[in-house]
């Protein structure tokens, strides 16, 4: 039951009278009303509920009230699986039944599908384990104040699933440990889960083919590790209309980086696993689309590499030679982002003739000073084409925000030994922006930097620690936009 805290009072009346419990028994458990705060109520008939907080009543306030309450049936869940003092059958009933959240008269589009994605990612767990898997929530039926409420809200609820969905998965192929996803075992699994949805078609590219085919970045950036490198393709034709457009998503996929030669500091390296969040939010925004049959042609293409450190890594001082021809000079084999991005937006561009271009890496830490951990950055070629991001985000879900392409640093891109330089000195954000500009050929693009909000330490609304998932429902809303 929803309480809705306004101007500092909660609003206790309507909801609590709708279940049969007085607003008192609610002020002498201190309810507030604040977003996300949960409180166990006695019901009639010896049965309980809670109160959920919704804050003041934006979007992410009910993301949190749906987190909130996945989170609290997750522990009363546990509570009753270890002998606690929840009814003995709670733990085998909510396991298979499903939990009722009636909503607020008011309840509209943006509020359904803030709560769905609450209630679908709150509870995320990712854990490898000898234990058995806990008992969890199953269902949870949205009840809407009239049949024709109920009509009107069933799509939104439908795809904010899908939402969702993408977010879990880009979720688990990040949080996956390294030992186990390597190139190959994460463009396979991609392939297979993409063999599972009709229409949606996957090719899994190997390091000879990458040879044969010029792409030097990645061949670079993965030849220090003993196992190869990967370029995951993948197709979604929801159109045979050739008027429409033709956008082509590129994801970052370095399964693990020790940062090469330019070797990173032990503390906190075990997160690199993670250094593959981009890829994974394209791999479940590819899922989403094609599940949702959206009427846009897709192709998305996330090169892979471990970047590791032997006697075969690629250095300081080398020249690489990218597919499109470009040469870059290498500064820091830790900026191996850019490099496989480099070639699969060469490649992007002169195999797959794309109207529209995104890429998404977890590229800088210069992104996480600027902006944080919950906001990610744009940089775009068209401002218009950054406020769409930023739209499509806002929907979503998700934080985004423009910045800039300075075109005081473009020489500063310029190499003295080759045709660009990785990493030259500046603002870190925008250097390797400018950088992946020059691979794009003038098209519409986008580059999202998740480098802060791919990762978390703590829960936040619908977000739990590990991998967030960042960026793949933003893509997803950013691929229906495009389509209409």
């Amino acid at each position: 039951m929803p309480i809705r805290d306004v101007d500092g009072e909660p609003e206790l009346d309507t909801p609590c009278e709708v279940f049969g419990v007085e607003s008192g028994t609610l002020r002498a458990l201190d309810v507030t009303g604040k977003a996300g705060e949960v409180r166990t109520v006695p019901l009639p008939e010896a049965r309980f509920g809670w109160t959920v907080g919704s804050g003041d009543g934006s979007s992410a306030s009910w993301r949190a009230v749906g987190a909130a309450l996945a989170r609290a049936a997750r522990a009363r869940l546990e509570e009753a699986g270890a002998g606690g003092d929840a009814p003995e059958d709670l733990g085998e009933a909510l396991d298979v039944e499903y939990l009722q959240f009636r909503l607020p008269a008011e309840a509209d589009e943006e509020l359904v599908a803030a709560l769905t994605l609450g209630l679908a990612l709150g509870d995320y767990r990712f854990r490898v384990s000898s234990h058995p898997a806990p008992p969890r929530l199953r269902k949870v039926l949205l009840v809407a104040g009239t049949g024709e409420d109920a009509q009107r809200l069933r799509p939104v609820a439908s795809r904010a699933r899908e939402w969702a969905s993408a977010t879990a998965l880009a979720r688990d192929l990040a949080n996956t440990p390294s030992n186990v996803k390597d190139p190959a075992w994460l463009a396979g699994t991609a392939a297979e889960l993409a063999g599972s949805v009709p229409g949606l078609r996957a090719t899994v590219r190997d390091e000879k083919w990458l040879s044969e085919n010029g792409f030097g970045g990645v061949l670079a950036v993965g030849g220090g590790s003993a196992r190869p490198p990967r370029l995951l393709e993948m197709h979604w034709d929801g159109t045979r209309n050739s008027e429409v457009r033709h956008v082509v998503l590129v994801g970052k996929g370095i399964t693990f980086d020790t940062g090469g030669i330019s070797l990173k500091p032990a503390d906190g390296m075990e997160m690199m696993r993670t250094d593959m969040a981009g890829g994974g939010a394209v791999i479940g925004a590819m899922l989403a689309v094609a599940r949702l049959e959206l009427p846009v042609r897709v192709t998305a293409l996330v090169p892979m590499a471990e970047n590791h450190v032997s006697g075969s890594a690629y250095r300081p001082g080398d020249v690489v030679r990218h597919y499109d021809g470009t040469t870059t000079e290498v500064a820091n084999t830790d900026a191996e982002g850019r490099m496989v991005m480099a070639d699969a937006l060469g490649y992007a561009v002169r195999g797959h003739d794309p109207d529209v271009l995104v890429d998404v890496a977890t590229l800088t830490g210069a992104m996480k000073v600027a902006l944080g951990l919950r906001t990610g950055g744009v940089f775009s070629s068209e401002q218009s084409f950054a406020e769409r991001v930023r739209a499509a985000g806002e929907r979503a879900g998700e934080s985004w925000w423009p910045m800039p392409l300075s075109e005081d640093h473009v020489e500063d891109v310029r190499g003295a030994n080759a045709d660009v330089r990785q990493a030259p000195q500046g603002p870190g954000g925008v250097m390797a922006a400018l950088f992946l500009r020059e691979f794009t050929g003038g098209l519409p693009w986008a580059h999202l930097d998740i480098a802060g909000p791919g990762r978390a330490d703590k829960n936040y609304e619908e977000v739990v620690p590990g991998a967030t998932g960042f960026a793949a429902r933003t893509l997803v809303e950013l691929v229906a936009g495009l389509g209409e």
